[in-house]
């Protein structure tokens, strides 16, 4: 965010009185797409990250011959891919308000620290969301093309859509705990990974009960989008009461 910008974010917050969440949220969260889409580096780090990820797939799947029957761990696949193309982003998240020193504006003006949250977590979202829809085209073009797909494989958007709102939410809140910490893109993951696992593992076996598509799974596949979604509700719900103490700290 630019000097400028922070400046307005800041008058907005402190003249007369502060200004309802609604209007704090909608100010966060448009200051974040402008700079993102001014600059473009979250995106762009992500999307070519994205590519190598997918490059490193294939150059390991060329040495198993035509045998191996790549949809029954296509689930597996996919989400390692999401997973670390979300880290690489989620450290990305607050990096021009340190490098500014605008965070530091944000957090002095009356702003609510949960709505803080609320925005940076939503244009995380947007943000990852948009990469998925580049990226899971050429997962499929790369190493799905050949493959008889079942009819429920389009019912991964369910569990990549619920997956990735647990992951922006609780990503934005570890982001925010390791921001001023030394090696933060390691601690990050090391953060990140224990605490997303359950979300990550109910999300694999919905999403690889979507590409197998066998008869009999598909309760499991809803039972899977269930628990995830109760992680999100959950895990979302305590990020939104911590977020205060985390960021004041």
């Amino acid at each position: 965010m630019s000097r400028i910008e922070n400046e307005r974010v800041c008058a907005r917050g402190s003249a007369g009185r502060a200004p309802r969440a609604l209007a704090q949220y909608r100010a966060l969260l448009a200051k974040d797409v402008r700079q993102e889409l001014r600059t473009r580096e979250m995106l762009t780090s992500m999307g070519v990250y994205a590519l190598l990820v997918l490059t490193i797939y294939g150059a390991a799947l060329a040495q198993v011959g035509d045998k191996l029957q790549v949809v029954s761990f296509a689930g597996g696949l996919l989400w390692a891919l999401v997973i670390f193309t979300s880290l690489l982003g989620l450290n990305r998240s607050f990096g021009h308000e340190t490098e500014s020193g605008c965070l530091e504006g944000i957090l002095l003006a009356p702003v609510d620290r949960a709505v803080i949250f609320l925005a940076k977590a939503t244009s995380n979202l947007l943000f990852l969301l948009a990469v998925e829809v580049v990226v899971v085209p050429l997962f499929f073009l790369f190493f799905l093309s050949g493959a008889e797909l079942a009819a429920t494989t389009p019912l991964i958007a369910v569990p990549l859509l619920v997956g990735t709102v647990g992951v922006a939410g609780v990503g934005t809140l570890l982001s925010t705990m390791t921001i001023d910490t030394r090696g933060r893109d390691v601690l990050l993951a090391i953060l990140f990974i224990p605490v997303a696992f359950p979300l990550l593992y109910a999300c694999v076996s919905a999403t690889t009960c979507a590409f197998l598509g066998v008869e009999g799974t598909m309760g499991t596949f809803w039972t899977s989008c269930g628990v995830a979604l109760v992680y999100d509700v959950v895990m979302i719900a305590a990020a939104w009461g911590l977020y205060e103490f985390v960021v004041d700290a």
